[in-house]
């Protein structure tokens, strides 16, 4: 290999390692080491409720983006929540909400969320809202979504495409870490009762 593609390549490298520690850490906002996820909305809970951020201040937060249509991937990590949630002490339990966001509000009313939640843990939040403040709340913990190719703009009938994380916020709305699909509920249980300060 050549001297200048060496050069090329490492200089590639560097660009990509600093557009992504942009994305992760936010730019020009002097806070170092914390991750820029999460943020403001204002959004409707699955019992008709106005919610925004600040109403789940004073506590933890265990956030999921997802539909209630989903087949198998969004059941599946609000299981997995509920059975970390169930794994911790019931004190612990009152530190931390569950909550899923719909990223399908088309579908997704207060009514349909309020049906599907009592599937899951009794203290999980079902939240939705107009398709453009899904999409800000979307924006501001960096969750892609859309929906998938091949069906008809008009049917009803159709998936959505979507990341699959699940995300502890601290008591002021700040991110703590994160779960993906494959995280096991016992070592996010470990992880939530430690955060909880049990």
């Amino acid at each position: 290999m050549r001297v200048y593609q060496v050069v090329l390549l490492a200089v590639t490298g560097i660009v990509i390692a600093a557009i992504a520690a942009f994305i992760l850490y936010g730019g020009g906002t002097g806070v170092k080491g914390v991750a820029s996820i999460g943020g403001p909305f204002a959004l409707v809970d699955h019992k008709g409720q106005p919610k925004t951020d600040k109403d789940f201040r004073g506590k933890h937060m265990l956030i999921y983006f997802g539909y209630t249509y989903c087949p198998d991937v969004c059941p599946t990590a609000l299981q997995s929540m509920t059975l970390a949630m169930n794994q911790l002490d019931p004190e612990t339990q009152k530190k931390i909400t569950p909550v899923f966001i719909t990223i399908d509000p088309k579908r997704d009313t207060a009514e349909q969320l309020n049906a599907y939640v009592e599937n899951f843990h009794p203290s999980m939040v079902g939240l939705t809202g107009t398709p453009e403040e899904i999409a800000k709340t979307a924006q501001v913990y960096r969750v892609y979504f859309g929906r998938a190719k091949g069906i008809e703009e008009e049917s009803t009938d159709y998936l959505m495409d979507h990341s699959s994380i699940v995300f502890l916020m601290n008591p002021d709305g700040e991110y703590v870490t994160h779960f993906t699909h494959a995280t096991p509920p016992e070592r996010m249980a470990e992880k939530l009762a430690k955060a909880a300060g049990s």
